[in-house]
């Protein structure tokens, strides 16, 4: 492994990266677990397999895989559906499209998706985290759906207000939230220890300190957590909506991974990601998982862009986080168990507005406002429905708006010296454009000859040709240059 070095320089940087990628994973790892409904060691088995196995594997070089923040909702709701046992079958089945979807070079397409739908998808994951993880910094059971999580905000506020218990585990977890904003204005020596460990680790000492009886991590050891799926596990994939959500976590978790691998490649200067190598690494990552019967796995943009800046330069650093993570969760486990719940809710509160893309509504708005329509209809779905439905309606949406922006055309009338009506059509005639078309065509003077000039056209679809015709034969009217369109 040492041989790919350029120069001893670059396992110094490596290491430390390395360092500094741990630390923000750790936190992080627990608390995707626990919103995710399943015990805090699954999140950091997904974190040593995103490390160690996808570290390994050709793709990316520099971006980092773990469970993400942008699966919570989905890995919940398959989880409360299908039970625990039967998130590893489902993740496994994800694991094993990914790596084919890679195999026969489909990674390049997930590109093609809109931004628009990525940043709707996100918001959208965003805004269900936040409502949810609300519930958690105060210690009350969040309800299952995004509306119900909306509509119940108020007596969540009544509760905090007249339960002493509910007041101070959203304390925390609002404090936790303060220092995670406030942490990038310290100076800079402070900043480098990452601000979700500096977050967590000043809740958990506050609350000890001061003796608050608040929620903390439940703790069952590393290996009792491991929990393969069984024969009954894989069964229960047989229903339409198991499938679903294994092409959902599929989709979803390969889009998130190739847009994070995107994002990555403009921040460093060396080698490029080969799109349908890392989507087949995180298969190949989220079949293990699977078959550990942990979380899925994706590509980290908040990992990965602090691997970066902490001066990695090959996979090294990569890998040796997934060792560190191996090595706490072996020597130190007791130390999951005294964090406050309601600090992790705080973390991911946060996460979740990030996910949210602010800065970029105001100029969409102004520019694209179809696309910006796409963005908020894909994240009102994802909240009202769920993550799977929500992202088809918003491609869906995106499809329909390209095709109707694509579809223009033009209706030309003009009359010859022997009192014909010639009639040219240009543009792209397809069926978003029928209703124009024939309100023009049947507004000619029933007692004038007719011909419809088509040689400008340079698309014309089936049912605008069917169209066209049906109306021409019923006129008793003629075509022109029919052949060529």
């Amino acid at each position: 492994m040492l041989s790919v070095f350029k120069k001893p320089a670059d396992l110094r940087r490596d290491v430390l990266a390395s360092l500094v990628v741990f630390l923000v994973a750790l936190p992080l790892c627990v608390g995707v677990a626990v919103a995710s409904g399943v015990p805090a060691e699954l999140g950091l088995i997904t974190g040593i397999v995103g490390g160690l196995v996808v570290g390994c594997l050709p793709g990316s070089t520099l971006q980092v895989s773990g469970p993400a923040a942008g699966l919570t909702v989905l890995v919940f709701e398959a989880v409360q559906e299908l039970g625990l046992g039967a998130l590893g079958a489902v993740v496994l089945g994800a694991g094993l499209v990914q790596v084919a979807l890679g195999a026969l070079g489909f990674g390049r397409l997930f590109r093609a998706i809109t931004v628009a739908v990525v940043h709707g998808m996100l918001a959208g994951i965003g805004l269900v985290l936040i409502f949810g993880q609300l519930y958690t910094m105060a210690d009350v059971e969040q309800p299952r759906s995004g509306i119900d999580k909306i509509a119940g905000l108020p007596h969540l506020v009544g509760e905090i207000a007249t339960s002493s218990g509910a007041l101070t585990a959203f304390a925390v977890g609002a404090a936790t939230i303060a220092v995670l904003v406030l942490w990038r204005k310290l100076p800079a020596r402070a900043q480098l220890v990452p601000a979700p460990l500096a977050a967590v680790a000043l809740a958990t000492a506050a609350t000890a300190v001061a003796g608050w009886s608040v929620p903390r991590v439940e703790v069952q050891g590393l290996l009792s957590a491991v929990q393969p799926p069984g024969g009954a596990d894989f069964a229960s994939l047989g229903s339409l909506a198991a499938l679903g959500t294994v092409v959902a976590f599929a989709l979803i978790a390969s889009a998130e991974s190739l847009f994070s691998a995107a994002a990555v490649d403009r921040m460093h200067d060396g080698a490029r990601t080969d799109y349908n190598k890392e989507l087949m690494a995180q298969g190949v990552g989220n079949t293990i998982c699977g078959m550990l019967g942990a979380l899925p796995l994706t590509a980290v943009i908040v990992r990965s862009s602090a691997n970066i800046q902490a001066g990695a330069r090959t996979k090294l650093s990569r890998i040796l986080h997934g060792l560190w993570l191996v090595l706490f969760a072996a020597l130190l486990p007791a130390a999951i168990g005294v964090i406050p719940l309601a600090a992790l809710a705080g973390v991911l509160v946060h996460a979740g507005c990030k996910l949210i893309p602010v800065k970029e509504l105001r100029p969409l708005w102004r520019a694209h406002r179809g696309e910006a329509l796409v963005l908020a209809a894909t994240a009102t779905a994802i909240i009202t429905t769920n993550m799977f439905e929500g992202v088809l309606l918003g491609i869906l949406l995106a499809v329909v708006k390209s095709a109707w922006e694509t579809s223009h055309i033009h209706l030309d009338v003009h009359e010859t010296t022997d009192g014909r009506l010639i009639v040219t059509i240009t543009g792209s005639a397809t069926f978003l454009r029928l209703p124009r078309m024939l309100e023009t065509l049947e507004a000619l003077p029933g007692d004038r000859p007719v011909e419809l000039d088509l040689s400008e056209l340079r698309h014309l679809d089936h049912a605008c040709r069917t169209t066209l015709e049906n109306w021409a034969h019923q006129r008793g009217t003629t075509i022109g240059s029919f052949a060529r369109a």
